[in-house]
C-alpha cells in the first residue's frame, strides 16, 4: 500500500485512500475514497467517455456526408442550391447546441475494453450518411413532384429536413442499442434538441429568414423524418450485427440492456 518504489515501478500505480505522502507522489492514480470499488466505477466512466466521443464521431462524420454530398448532387441534377448561404449558416448554429451536450449525454458501459476501431467507425458513419442523402432527396422529389413547391420554398423545406433528420440521427447514432431502450438522452442533451426544433420550425413557419412554409408541410416533413430516424436505427443494429458478432440486432431490439463489468451488472443510467 505504501511501498513508493513498486507503486513508481508498476505500469499503474494505485495508492490507495490515506496512504502516505510519498505513495501518492509514487503512484500514477490516488484513489479519493476508501476501498477499491471506486476503481469499477472509473472504468465504467472512462467507458462512459469513450461512447461519448463515438456517438461524436459518427454523428459527425455521417452528418458531413449528409450535408456535402446531398447539396452537391442536388445542384448539379435540379440545377439550383437546395440551402442558401442564410440556411447553411443557421443550420450550422442550429447544429451547434445539441452537439455541446453531447459531453453531458448518458452513456453505456460496454463490458469488454474498448479500443479505437477506425474501420468500423468509418464504415457505420459512412452508410448513415449515404442513408441521409438518400432521405434528403426523397423528400426533395415529394416536394417537387408532389407539392409542386417553387425553388424557394423546396430550399426551406430541407433546411427543415435537415435540422430536422440532423437531430434526430443523434438519437441513433448516441446508443449501440435501438434509440428507444436506455440509456436515454440526458435532460440536457434532449431539451437542446427541442429548442433547436422548436426555432426551427418557428423560422420555417413564421418566415424568419427563410420563406414560410404552411403547416402542413411542415407536419409532413416531421413525420417523414420519425420514419426515416426508424430506418437509420434498424440499419444501424444490422450493421452492428455485421461489424461485432457478438452484437446481435434483435437481442437490441427486444431484452433490456444489462452489462457486466469487474464482477458485478451495471444498468446504464
Amino acid at each position: 500500500v505504501n511501498d513508493a518504489p513498486a507503486l513508481k515501478q508498476a505500469d499503474v500505480g494505485i495508492a490507495v485512500s490515506g496512504a502516505t505522502e510519498a505513495a501518492r507522489a509514487a503512484a500514477a492514480l490516488i484513489l479519493t475514497a476508501p476501498g477499491l470499488s471506486v476503481i469499477i466505477e472509473g472504468i465504467a466512466e472512462a467507458r462512459r467517455i469513450f461512447e461519448r466521443m463515438t456517438s461524436y464521431v459518427l454523428y459527425r462524420i455521417a452528418m458531413t456526408i449528409a450535408i456535402m454530398v446531398f447539396v452537391v448532387l442536388a445542384s448539379i441534377y435540379y440545377h439550383f442550391f437546395p440551402l442558401t448561404a442564410i440556411m447553411l449558416i443557421a443550420l450550422a448554429l442550429l447544429d451547434d447546441v445539441p452537439i455541446m451536450t453531447i459531453a453531458f449525454d448518458n452513456a453505456s458501459v460496454p463490458p469488454q475494453p474498448v479500443k479505437w476501431e477506425l474501420d468500423r467507425v468509418l464504415a457505420l458513419s459512412s452508410v448513415l450518411g449515404l442513408l441521409a442523402v438518400i432521405q434528403s432527396f426523397g423528400l426533395l422529389y415529394l416536394g417537387d413532384t408532389v407539392h409542386h413547391l417553387d425553388h424557394s420554398h423546396l430550399q426551406t423545406m430541407m433546411f427543415l429536413q435537415l435540422v430536422a433528420g440532423g437531430h434526430l440521427m443523434l438519437f441513433v447514432t448516441r446508443t449501440r442499442g435501438a434509440f428507444w431502450k436506455p440509456p436515454y438522452p440526458s435532460p440536457k442533451l434532449f431539451f437542446a434538441i427541442v429548442a433547436t426544433q422548436i426555432a426551427a420550425v418557428l423560422m420555417c413557419s413564421q418566415g424568419w429568414l427563410v420563406p414560410a412554409l404552411p403547416w402542413g408541410i411542415i407536419g409532413f416533413v416531421w413525420a417523414y423524418n420519425l420514419a426515416w430516424m426508424v430506418v437509420q436505427d434498424v440499419v444501424k443494429l444490422w450493421l452492428y450485427g455485421i461489424l461485432d458478432p457478438g452484437h446481435s440486432w434483435k437481442r437490441s431490439l427486444f431484452q433490456p440492456l444489462r452489462v457486466p463489468i469487474a464482477g458485478g451488472v451495471v444498468t446504464p443510467k
